[in-house]
């Protein structure tokens, strides 16, 4: 009986999770043939958002503007780290860091394939006096960590943008 039991629960199990829609995550498809990704090889951002157009394969990334059916250019870029709240001490006890990403995606004549967008990214850390070390460490990995979620927010709103025709002048 428990044997059976144990069956139907692993059964229902399985009914939910194929039920609920997951899937893992797979390559996006770029709706550009090429693209041109602007900025500074050394920018992380960048870098990484050339990594992972590559990785993706549904796109080609030319080396000129003039060769790209679609140019990513990005705006600005703004990490602000902001005090929440201080203790009855007058310290920092817990921070908010916030990214913010500005991007335009034209075409070859400068006009706009993409209304201009921004992300914002926001992460809260605690703060203490007594452990600078290991609190500056802690905001280094978060920063770290929103960078590499940028790239992937970067690379899917590419992804599922739809790219107006400019008018023709």
């Amino acid at each position: 009986m428990r044997r059976i039991l144990t069956r139907v629960t692993l059964l229902a199990w399985l009914a939910v999770l194929a039920g609920c829609g997951f899937q893992l995550r797979g390559a996006y498809t770029l709706p550009y043939e090429s693209i041109y990704v602007a900025g500074a090889d050394y920018n992380l951002i960048v870098a990484g958002l050339k990594r992972a157009i590559r990785g993706s394969g549904s796109a080609r990334l030319v080396d000129k503007a003039e060769d790209a059916q679609a140019t990513f250019l990005p705006t600005n870029e703004i990490r602000e780290p902001t005090i929440l709240s201080l203790s009855s001490a007058g310290r920092v006890r817990e921070k908010r860091l916030r990214y913010i990403y500005g991007y335009r995606i034209v075409d070859a004549k400068g006009r706009d394939l993409v209304a201009p967008a921004t992300v914002e990214l926001y992460r809260d850390i605690s703060y203490a006096d007594s452990d600078v070390l290991a609190k500056t460490q802690e905001e280094d990995l978060l920063w770290r960590d929103m960078e590499k979620d940028l790239v992937q927010q970067l690379l899917r709103r590419i992804a599922t943008a739809k790219p107006q025709p400019p008018e023709e002048d």
